[in-house]
């Protein structure tokens, strides 16, 4: 599992030049616009560096050129051969390259796909189109990536296999390493396989984890074609993660997933926003994950308006019910992987470490129990601390304890995970940790059992939004409301690059936004092959515009204290990608009509050129404000003055549509919608509208409002989320 904070740092390599300790700079210039091929761009890069940098050791200190995503290189520079760069006619920009974190069977089935029924038969299962997938590489015996009944790939596709043996087919149809020192492609952490199955893996039957969770695997999009980019090891690195974009955009995918980040930054500075631009640019739908820093807001990553950034929630499964029994007949239910069939019913005794501790890290049950013998008892750890799940196990099965109790914090509350633990273990909420901590200081001698009782189908509360799941508003841009839509993420069944069990069984549960991106990703490339012409903004307004407000039980979308969720959590809400391949109207979003909103960011005309990979003069452009964008979502900064934004929404459905205006009451704001309907007589007609926002006299400020504006015809219904911030 992995759910780690997000990590800006520096890589530092340590090399010795000369002149000095190198690090990895990305450095952005000029294009050269005299020179056409590879040979000559590379002369061009190394026209930036001084003579001392080059080849030291017989070793060129450029680690990666870049073609695609922009004009620019990755190199080991010193910081006397950074100085030398900087002074150079081209130069734009130079900065260290960041670390950036990894975001990590039923869930197709959840989100409203059914076998040969629905979107999965009209878009053929997503034959022909290519989803790259930028992670830690791919384990391609796999059976999820089966190469039977898959049509060759198609003329266009350019890329490459790498590996050292005969592992590509017309599944797999390349696979490539950005990472200097791997041998290859080969996954060896389990996160790429994982990601790239969900996404596009084949039906698998008797899918299971030890037993549980037992059904047939799937991705979204089973006939899709799998290109993957591996630019990450337990985390990645910039430099790497550029190079693999640049290598997919110009190997021809359809589709881009990243399932990792790093913190916020400015658009111009998040190099993912930049290769992800690029990537736009030449029709290519990018997805990525929103963080896993949440339940707190303004913890997103990858925010830029050109991505999908995909938030994390729950599936109508319990993975997998383990019941903590205390010895006063409470059943307090978690949920585990490992649920060993020989584990004894009976009562063990029961040590919290943390319970009257002075040593703030024995709670989180860090390798030191003072006096404490565990030998033969069931040990309760909170969850986080610094310390992860599996690895508690590991540490209280190494001090003989029999078995484990994981609670969460508060900031967690409902959201528990199932782990394929290395002890008989159960994860309970926050509420049933209290009430388990409120046992233990009720008696002098507690115990407990833990009672394995498998798969749990039908949790009428799913979807919900987990608590890990990064939360907005956006930071570069409050105008712009993120994440756009939430999907499955939370114990997720897919393929593992190894068996848990020792068995021909390769599958693994883990969670995490990584685990909801690849689920978007496969949903665009459903949509991809339904509909070909679609612009990566069209797709993307398909899928928030027909999102979930609630839940199974008909409820709206709750948030992991099983309160209502709000949109900076939601999004647009959760994805329904039966009805997404039908949206009726699209707001449509064409590379340049970016320029208008980027500048009226008041960036430079620099800045905007990095981001557009070309000369930029915000002077001769009419900037517009963030939210007059056209986003199928509104945030909105109500003052004393009215506003009014514009919408233009093209026609995908019927010929002859007639839509209806209507929206949430919003307390303390006017709302008022011109025209309140419109007439369509044509398929891809486009009609403009225009929504005033007024604050109302009593209304109070620094208030934040939520609401909703929807279109609605006798066929459909197209809804935009609106944040309003008093």
């Amino acid at each position: 599992l992995i759910l780690l904070p997000f990590l800006s740092a520096i890589a530092d390599e340590g090399n010795d030049h000369s002149l000095g300790v190198t690090t990895t700079y990305i450095v952005h210039v000029e294009p050269p616009y005299d020179l056409f091929d590879s040979i000559d761009l590379q002369k061009w890069y190394f026209s930036f560096l001084p003579e001392t940098a080059n080849f030291t050791g017989g070793k060129s200190p450029i680690v990666h050129s870049y073609r695609n995503v922009f004009s620019g290189f990755a190199a080991k520079l010193s910081e006397v051969d950074v100085e030398f760069v900087r002074r150079r006619k081209g130069f734009i920009s130079a900065t260290p390259q960041r670390v950036l974190q990894l975001h990590t069977t039923r869930s197709p089935e959840f989100m409203g796909l059914r076998r040969d029924f629905g979107l999965w038969k009209d878009s053929d299962y997503g034959k022909g189109v290519i989803v790259g997938v930028l992670d830690t590489g791919i384990f391609p015996n796999h059976p999820s990536f089966d190469a039977g009944g898959m049509p060759p790939p198609p003329q266009r596709w350019k890329g490459k296999c790498e590996f050292n043996f005969t592992a590509c087919n017309d599944k797999i149809i390349g696979a490539r390493n950005f990472i200097d020192g791997e041998d290859g492609p080969m996954d060896r952490n389990g996160h790429g396989t994982h990601s790239a199955s969900t996404a596009a893996g084949r039906f698998v039957g008797d899918a299971s984890v030890y037993g549980n969770a037992k059904g047939t695997a799937a991705g979204v999009a089973p006939m899709a074609h799998l290109a993957i980019y591996k630019s990450c090891t337990d985390d990645c690195l910039e430099s790497d993660v550029l190079a693999a974009m640049d290598a997919a955009i110009d190997d021809g995918v359809d589709v881009i997933s990243i399932s990792f980040g790093g913190f916020s930054r400015e658009y111009y500075d998040d190099n993912i926003a930049l290769g992800a631009y690029s990537a736009m640019q030449r029709g290519i739908f990018v997805s990525c994950s929103a963080g896993n820093n949440g339940p707190f807001h303004t913890t997103l990553s990858n925010e830029a308006p050109w991505i999908l950034t995909v938030g994390a929630s729950t599936i109508d499964r319990k993975l997998i019910r383990a019941t903590a029994v205390l010895g006063n007949s409470e059943e307090l239910n978690g949920e585990s992987n490992y649920q060993p069939a020989d584990f004894p019913s009976t009562d063990f005794p029961l040590i919290f470490p943390g319970l009257n501790s002075t040593n703030p890290r024995a709670r989180y049950c860090y390798p030191s129990f003072g006096n404490l013998t565990l030998t033969g008892t069931i040990v309760v750890c909170e969850d986080r601390g610094g310390i992860g799940k599996i690895a508690k196990g590991r540490v209280v099965r190494n001090a003989g304890a029999a078995g484990l109790i994981i609670v969460n914090g508060e900031a967690d509350a409902y959201t528990t995970p199932s782990e394929s633990h290395v002890i008989p273990a159960t994860h309970l909420s926050y509420a049933d940790g209290q009430r388990l901590i409120a046992y233990l200081n009720s008696t002098a001698n507690p115990t407990a059992a833990i009672s394995f009782r498998g798969t749990i189908i039908g949790d009428r509360d799913a979807p919900v939004v987990a608590s890990y799941s990064s939360r907005g508003p956006n930071t570069p841009s409050r105008g712009i409301l993120k994440p756009d839509i939430i999907g499955p993420g939370h114990n997720i069944l897919a393929g593992w690059y190894q068996s848990l069990e020792n068995t021909d069984s390769h599958f693994n549960i883990i969670s995490g936004t990584s685990m909801a991106c690849p689920h978007l990703s496969g949903a665009a490339a459903l949509i991809k092959n339904a509909h070909p012409d679609w612009s990566p903004a069209a797709i993307k307004s398909a899928l928030m515009t027909t999102a979930d407000q609630t839940n199974i039980a008909g409820t709206p979308i709750q948030d992991q204290t099983l309160n209502p969720a709000d949109a900076f959590a939601t999004g647009s809400g959760h994805v329904n990608i039966a009805r997404a391949s039908n949206p009726g109207l699209i707001y449509d979003i064409q590379p340049d009509d970016y320029l208008p909103y980027l500048c009226g960011l008041n960036y430079t005309d620099q800045q905007v050129g990095i981001i557009a990979n070309r000369a930029v003069n915000c002077s001769n452009i009419s900037s517009i404000p963030e939210a007059e964008l056209n986003y199928p979502s509104f945030s909105v900064f109500v003052g004393d003055e009215s506003l009014t934004f514009n919408r233009t929404v093209t026609n995908v459905g019927e010929a002859n549509e007639v839509y209806t205006s209507r929206y949430t009451v919003f307390p303390s704001v006017d709302v008022k919608i011109e025209p309140s309907s419109l007439q369509f007589t044509e398929v891809h007609q486009r009609i403009t509208y225009q929504v005033t926002f007024a604050k109302q006299p009593d209304a109070v400020s620094r208030t934040i409002i939520q609401g909703s504006l929807t279109w609605t015809s006798a066929s459909h219904s197209v809804r935009c989320p609106v944040i309003a911030v008093i």
